[in-house]
């Protein structure tokens, strides 16, 4: 078939690939080269178990459990990340790649993807519940079959951080399943997106990556590749089996799929060249299997590229065919195979980075901190912190696409919105990758400055911004009978009940005021501010609360449930109070924040914790009412603004003729005056009498005079 039958061709998914697509050889090829996969897969981290015996664990110093249990644990393993990437897979293809087009654009339960999710979902929660008690077994030096029966148990899932973790994945997994299930139209996999990622995340980020010097730089890079690489070979994958089963891809999927496997595959490069350089960093690093690993790995993301670019290349001339599609999605599915079993068998090695030499503090925090912070050290030592400059990144550079579209189009976008976002994403790289994010792990007035900054500055200047009234009119709305599309995508996200929920003005506030109470006056803080992973979640927990609060106040975008001007204003005279609480509290304080941590780290620039929670403190007071200050005073002048226009738009429509309130009153009078009524007095009277003439009632005349 050649490259325009096959674009002509795809209006249906239903249409064979080819003339041989309901040959039953093809279902046997695909049989086949699903067992092969799996066999990849599964087969090569357990051949690398048995291979490494008990070699693993006494380099950690930990007990054999047995080669039954450390099978068990690496095929366990294995099969809950593979029904992870096959959900994620899934909902990337139904929500965000699969071109639609018809009244049903946007609804999912009609196609074999959402069945994939649904079953893999169930899986995954099943076997993530497995797996709690097989590592808390392999973890601990014991055979599975004696540590279920083991009174003991429970004492072994608290001592180990993957049994947690996998607590974690199969509560995710069970919602994802549950909503995936009753899931009908786009927005409903928005929760079980949303509830995958996460599940992605907890087990990697108490992994090998969470140990030894620079294991923030390792946690950054491992949550980016974690991401990027499901959504990639995870697609990929979905696509592939489509093809196989003989479905057309689009040519819009097609284009998708390259613009969501070019961004994926540039992350998921550029973290693990970090993820490298981080575990490869220890003794005997060019010994050590995963040495071997991280070149075969590097291979595979370099043949995936390459293969990305051959098909950009062939469907911008128009020369793929429904074959080199076929091959294509096979070549990726491959790799990502390839890459897939490759990250498995690396799990199963302790990597060169395990056995450097650490202090306290490169333990809690990645790095040393021998110098105790002024202002040029907070303002010169820089430690970038990979997560939020991905995140600022990606930020900055949708909005200024969409900016460039709007521009392209000869359409106007305020100067101030555009300076607005930009200064909010610098001031949130500053204070997470400056001295101050440096140091904000280790000292409690540094980190109230980072806090604050979070919390407050940063969404203060993001929701001025605009970005979604921007996207709304730089994306093209689609007509009724073409695919869904980012406009589409994004109106479905406004009209979703549960941003309603979410931007709730009771929820705003408790998530916006209670989330200080919660954190440092109870033993949560001190026991987040111990990882790193738990840091970053906590940091980006301020920035989403402070931009829901300030995005229902002051922000640019309509919010699904908007105040009235004097609601706002009454919504941060409320919040003033609750922030000048909190500060006082926190420097009348006995009893330092997280006492125990910070003795713990015993930096000799840092002894007297209570000034430093003094500090605090204080920058919770004062950093809490001067942006709230501002924002009320912001709010006078948008109040005044709104009325000036208000008023310039009913001038316009007197003008027009267009307001026609006066003259129905006019009107209604002389009706009455026509029956023989009386006329009533207003205080308008004079300025109806010079609109109506001489047949206007006068307004000295006598309250009780009749007229004829």
């Amino acid at each position: 078939m050649s490259s325009a039958a096959a674009v002509a061709a795809a209006s249906a998914d239903e249409l064979p690939a080819y003339e041989t697509a309901r040959d039953t050889r093809r279902g046997a090829v695909l049989l086949a080269l699903v067992v092969v996969a799996l066999v990849i897969m599964l087969g090569t981290p357990v051949v690398v178990a048995i291979v490494r015996g008990d070699t693993s664990y006494t380099q950690l110093f930990r007990s054999y459990p047995g080669q039954l249990t450390a099978i068990a644990a690496t095929l366990g393993r294995a099969l809950v990340d593979l029904a992870g990437w096959l959900t994620a897979g899934s909902l990337a293809v139904l929500m965000f790649l699969l071109a639609r087009p018809g009244k049903d654009r946007v609804i999912i339960d009609d196609q074999p993807e959402w069945h994939v999710a649904r079953w893999a979902s169930i899986a995954w929660a099943v076997l993530a519940a497995a797996m709690i008690v097989i590592d808390a077994a392999d973890a601990n030096g014991l055979n599975v079959f004696d540590a279920i029966g083991s009174p003991a148990l429970g004492y072994l899932l608290q001592i180990s951080y993957l049994p947690v973790a996998w607590i974690v994945v199969a509560v995710l997994a069970t919602i994802a399943a549950v909503v995936i299930n009753f899931a009908v139209t786009w927005v409903g996999l928005l929760i079980p997106l949303w509830c995958s990622a996460i599940a992605l995340l907890a087990p990697v980020v108490v992994g090998q990556i969470l140990v030894g010097p620079g294991h923030d730089f390792g946690t950054d890079a491992g949550t980016v590749q974690t991401i990027a690489a499901a959504a990639l070979f995870g697609s990929g994958i979905l696509l592939a089996l489509r093809v196989w089963r003989g479905r057309l891809l689009r040519p819009a999927t097609l284009r998708r799929f390259w613009l969501l496997g070019v961004v994926a595959w540039a992350l998921a490069a550029g973290a693990a060249i970090v993820l490298a350089f981080f575990k490869l960093a220890g003794p005997g690093a060019w010994v050590n299997p995963t040495w071997y690993f991280v070149i075969a790995q590097g291979v595979v993301l370099a043949a995936t590229g390459v293969l990305l670019f051959a098909g950009f290349r062939a469907f911008r001339a128009g020369s793929l065919t429904s074959l080199r599609v076929t091959i294509l999605a096979t070549s990726i599915a491959a790799c990502g195979v390839a890459f897939f079993a490759i990250a498995e068998a690396m799990m199963r090695v302790p990597p060169p980075q395990y056995f450097l030499p650490s202090d306290i503090t490169e333990v809690y925090l990645g790095f040393d901190l021998p110098i105790a912070p002024n202002f040029l050290v907070l303002a010169t030592n820089w430690r970038p912190n990979i997560l939020f400059l991905v995140i600022a990144a990606a930020g900055v550079a949708l909005y200024y696409g969409a900016l460039w579209r709007l521009r392209r189009r000869g359409d106007h976008w305020p100067l101030g919105r555009t300076i607005a976002w930009t200064l909010g994403w610098v001031t949130i790289v500053v204070a997470t990758s400056s001295g101050f994010g440096q140091y904000s792990g280790a000292h409690f007035g540094i980190h109230m400055i980072v806090h604050m900054t979070l919390n407050m500055l940063g969404p203060l200047l993001l929701v001025m911004g605009g970005v979604v009234t921007l996207l709304l009119r730089a994306t093209t709305p689609h007509r009724r009978g073409e695919p869904a599309g980012p406009h589409e995508w994004l109106t479905e996200l406004l009209h979703w009940p549960g941003l309603r929920i979410l931007y709730n003005p009771l929820v705003v506030f408790v998530l916006y005021i209670a989330s200080y109470y919660g954190l440092y006056l109870s033993g949560l803080f001190e026991a987040i501010i111990r990882y790193h992973w738990a840091h970053q979640a906590m940091n980006i927990h301020f920035l989403i609360a402070g931009y829901l609060f300030y995005g229902l106040v002051i922000g640019v975008d309509r919010p699904p449930r908007p105040l009235p001007p004097i609601g706002k204003l009454g919504f941060v005279l409320a919040a003033m109070p609750f922030h000048a609480f909190f500060g006082i509290i926190l420097m009348t304080a006995s009893v330092p924040v997280a006492e125990n941590f910070y003795a713990t780290l015993d930096l000799p620039w840092n002894q007297d914790l209570m000034a430093a929670q003094y500090l605090g403190g204080g920058v919770a007071w004062a950093g809490g009412e001067i942006p709230l200050i501002i924002v009320v005073v912001a709010l006078g002048i948008q109040w005044a603004r709104q009325d000036q226009r208000e008023a310039a738009r009913k001038d316009r429509h007197l003008d027009s003729g267009l307001d026609d309130d006066f003259d129905a009153y006019n009107r209604m009078l002389a009706r009455l005056q026509a029956r023989g009524g009386t006329a009533p007095v207003t205080d308008a009277a004079p300025a109806v009498a010079a609109t109506t003439g001489p047949a206007a009632p006068s307004a000295a005349a006598d309250p009780g005079e009749t007229r004829p």
